[in-house]
């Protein structure tokens, strides 16, 4: 595998002279607060090549369900209770970087940060607020289509779909039924229920295919609601089709990796995590993976200090899992995409041939990400409550009017709360 070795060390050599400097003289706790508990074993992991250079530092890792790790953020920081090193996705560090409650990087770590041969210019500045570096760059969400291949087969699909037509039309064909006609597994798993706000993005995510967005930039860093649209209509009448015409999917259906996992559903989009999944907990699942038809989210995940943690060594030890070395680990044992520049996946991908659709797409293929704003999460959360009162009306999917009146009205309460926050677009 091809690694700069020269790069690597300086990394490494940059992370032990923070510690060497802060803990030679006493011992010290640094707590890694994750979102990801798959991500449990990759901080485990970091922290042993660390320990036996630096056995003064005793790390404890606490990774939960992400939505979970949200509310004890939002507790912790505002608090002044939080973990020393957080775990966050660019767009819900913003309202806590606005309200500096996130530690900005020493001289040293945000020369590391924006040294373009560590990470590309858009990763540094998923990092960045205000112009100076605020975290480390360490993963990404990306999605792609993971399909049963028996079950393909099964139906008589030759191939995944590669239009949102496609999509429905194999659901339909890859849903099944008991003797009596009630749905036992779901052609197409689509996230209708529980996760908030990670409704509205997977809804974000298909309308995207659709050529659409749910927030549409404005003038001066202003914004305003985009899914009360042509391309909000098509992604919201391809759900409540799929619930209600072709009923390949119902709300009360095992969903997600679970089901997938479990053989209840046929085909669904996640991020690339889901492969390392499969691999502990189905590893005989005939499965595959292909880019979606239009392009992906790309959700950047950085690592933050608190601003009020004590710790010198916090900084260190996001370095050292920013170190290629660990980056390919997280790649090969949990699935995550790295954010570090310069790696060679290809040994990887070819002893994990579904990793490909995450990192070997078309040319033209197009990627977005959630805006940064403060009141993303509670705009997301407004509109996956929407979206689940629509997939509960059947009436909904009988009338293309009926669709675009709900949107409208949902796209108002967006405003609504962009217009308090004086980022409105006219």
């Amino acid at each position: 595998m091809n690694i700069n070795v020269g790069i690597m060390s300086r990394a490494l050599l940059l992370g032990a002279a923070v510690i060497a400097g802060s803990t030679s003289s006493r011992a010290e706790d640094l707590t890694v607060w994750s979102g990801f508990p798959e991500m449990q074993a990759f901080y485990e992991h970091v922290a042993a090549g660390l320990k036996s250079q630096f056995p003064d530092v005793t790390v404890r890792v606490e990774a939960i369900d992400l939505r979970e790790h949200e509310k004890r953020i939002a507790l912790g920081l505002t608090g002044g209770k939080a973990a020393d090193l957080i775990e966050l996705g660019q767009s819900t560090a913003t309202r806590y970087l606005e309200n500096e409650l996130l530690a900005k990087a020493p001289a040293d770590i945000a020369a590391f940060v924006k040294n373009p041969t560590n990470f590309n210019t858009s990763l540094t500045q998923s990092a960045s607020y205000d112009d100076k570096v605020v975290g480390v760059p360490l993963f990404r969400g990306q999605t792609a289509l993971f399909y049963n291949t028996a079950m393909f087969k099964a139906a008589g699909l030759s191939a995944p779909p590669a239009t949102m037509a496609e999509y429905t039309a194999a659901a339909a064909k890859l849903a099944q039924r008991n003797a009596a006609g009630a749905l036992t597994v779901s052609g197409w798993s689509m996230r209708l229920s529980g996760g908030g706000q990670g409704i509205a993005e997977k809804f974000w995510i298909n309308m995207f295919q659709y050529g659409g967005n749910v927030l549409e930039p404005g003038a001066k860093g202003k914004w305003k609601a985009g899914y009360a649209s042509e391309a909000g209509r098509q992604a919201l009448k391809q759900y409540l089709e799929n619930i209600y015409t072709s009923k390949s999917v119902t709300v009360e259906m095992p969903a997600d990796a679970d089901a997938f996992e479990r053989g209840q559903t046929a085909m669904f989009i996640r991020e690339s995590w889901v492969i390392g999944d499969i691999a502990a907990k189905a590893p005989k699942l005939e499965y595959a993976t292909v880019p979606l038809p239009v392009g992906s989210i790309v959700a950047p995940i950085n690592l933050y200090v608190s601003g009020k943690s004590k710790s010198k060594a916090a900084w260190a030890f996001a370095v050292a899992a920013a170190s290629p070395e660990n980056q390919l680990w997280l790649l090969d044992n949990v699935g995550w995409l790295p954010n570090r520049a310069g790696l060679d996946y290809s040994a990887i991908v070819k002893a994990k041939p579904a990793l490909a659709a995450f990192v070997q797409y078309p040319a033209n293929y197009k990627f977005f990400t959630l805006t940064t704003i403060g009141p993303i999460e509670e705009i997301l959360s407004k509109v996956a409550a929407q979206l689940v009162k629509a997939f509960a009306n059947p009436d909904l999917v009988k009338s293309d009017a009926a669709i675009d009146a709900f949107l409208k009205a949902a796209a108002a309460e967006t405003n609504a709360v962009l217009k308090r926050e004086d980022l409105l677009a006219e």
